[in-house]
């Protein structure tokens, strides 16, 4: 019996103490210190993915917007989050701003930044987005996330999905990387 109380009491601990990782290590260096400086950093953030992928930039000629979340952080422990910002662009300009939140629990531990990018190839993904006041993956336009399989395929006789996804520059280590159940919100940016 004592023995299931220190474990029970040890898994609230570590249960707190992931969630206090999580939404410190998520929230403190995700987002941009300015609007200009999140614009110049998914500026470069676009130029990084048509290099290490130029079949994004055909996608992106054939797309009525674009969504650039330059950097996200995800960290985990049990539970975890993510948390980044973007800017969504219309024919090169912008046109507003947004914010990436997740959170999930199960066997998960570590801490990555990664960045992505979501070609939205319709007006319907594009209504959805600013009609919904927010978007979650898995809810709504389907979203095909692109690996190098996918980018094989991809011709403008192709394109049939809602949306586009591309993830990036990943650095760190999680057990898993997913954009599933990611919420995408406008925010205000000055």
């Amino acid at each position: 019996m004592l023995m299931n109380n220190t474990r029970r009491s040890f898994h609230k601990i570590l249960a707190v103490t992931a969630i206090a990782f999580a939404v410190g290590s998520v929230g403190l260096s995700a987002h941009a210190a300015t609007a200009e400086d999140l614009s110049a950093d998914a500026t470069q953030a676009l130029k990084t993915l048509y290099v290490t992928h130029p079949e994004a930039q055909r996608l992106a000629q054939s797309a009525r917007a674009v969504l650039v979340f330059p950097k996200i952080i995800k960290a985990g422990l049990v539970f975890g989050g993510s948390y980044g910002e973007g800017v969504m662009t219309r024919n090169g300009k912008l046109v507003g701003y947004y914010n990436s939140v997740s959170a999930s629990w199960g066997w998960q531990a570590g801490a990555e930044s990664y960045g992505y990018v979501v070609f939205l190839m319709n007006d319907k993904a594009v209504d959805y987005l600013e009609k919904s006041k927010g978007w979650e993956f898995g809810v709504g336009p389907n979203v095909v996330v692109v690996n190098e399989g996918v980018a094989k395929n991809i011709s403008t006789s192709t394109l049939q999905d809602d949306a586009y996804a591309y993830i990036f520059d990943q650095q760190g280590l999680m057990a898993s990387l997913s954009i599933e159940g990611t919420k995408i919100s406008p925010i205000n940016k000055r």
